[in-house]
């Protein structure tokens, strides 16, 4: 059995604990359908990270069932969940912790608009200024890959390093997010879900009016570092 010091123990509960959880705002914002769909975790301060089983259904899902991985993608032998196959998606995101190292959290889903985006192979237009304020511009796509190996990851990382957008539409597959941690994660899943369908309904009634550079970038800007804090001088 794997055994690790206290601290990291409790960072690893902690963790299973969350990502278990959010597995349910998936559900509960009609982001997945059966088993599909997943959220992993990083451990902060190792090279470890927590994803669900493969196969699961969402309300069997625990805690003690989520499974601990390695960062190159192979599972902790005899720690709790070890005995299941992880996500036929954790290559990918094992991929996206090796080459993000600020990234804390990624999320696959196959929510129907964004997904809809991906199978056109056609990026979301920041025409919205919720759009603006989550993700700085246009949701990009990235290539086409085959899950299993590393490949989706690999695309995730090439598509979003340096972009402001949290969240990339993989051709013929679907939306993958990432964020800071497993919840920040979720979140953009979820926005990016909710504008890819006000989008795609604005532009059945007619052409789409963009958003001037200047507009999005001051936006961004507020929504990312001043909405939500506390106003200087406050107590």
């Amino acid at each position: 059995m794997t055994t690790f010091d206290r601290l990291t123990e409790e960072a690893i509960a902690a963790v299973r604990v969350e990502v278990a959880s959010l597995h349910a705002e998936l559900s509960r914002n009609e982001l997945v359908v059966w088993t599909g769909g997943n959220v992993s975790g990083r451990v902060p301060g190792t090279e470890l990270f927590v994803i669900k089983p493969s196969g699961v259904d969402y309300d069997n899902l625990a805690p003690e069932n989520m499974i601990l991985c390695h960062l190159d993608g192979t599972v902790v032998p005899g720690t709790a969940g070890s005995d299941r196959s992880p996500s036929s998606d954790t290559a990918a995101h094992a991929y996206v912790y090796r080459n993000m190292v600020d990234i804390g959290g990624v999320v696959h889903t196959h929510s129907t608009y964004a997904t809809a985006w991906a199978a056109r192979g056609e990026e979301i237009p920041c025409v919205i200024t919720a759009m603006a304020d989550e993700f700085g511009g246009p949701i990009p796509v990235g290539p086409f890959a085959i899950i299993g190996d590393e490949s989706i990851g690999r695309g995730i990382v090439e598509t979003l390093r340096g972009h402001r957008s949290r969240a990339v539409l993989m051709q013929n597959h679907g939306p993958f997010t990432i964020g800071k941690n497993a919840r920040d994660a979720v979140k953009a899943a979820v926005m990016v879900e909710d504008v890819a369908r006000t989008v795609h309904l604005a532009r059945q009634g007619g052409a789409l009016i963009s958003i001037p550079q200047v507009a999005i970038d001051a936006l961004f800007d507020r929504y990312q570092n001043v909405y939500g804090q506390a106003p200087q001088g406050a107590l």
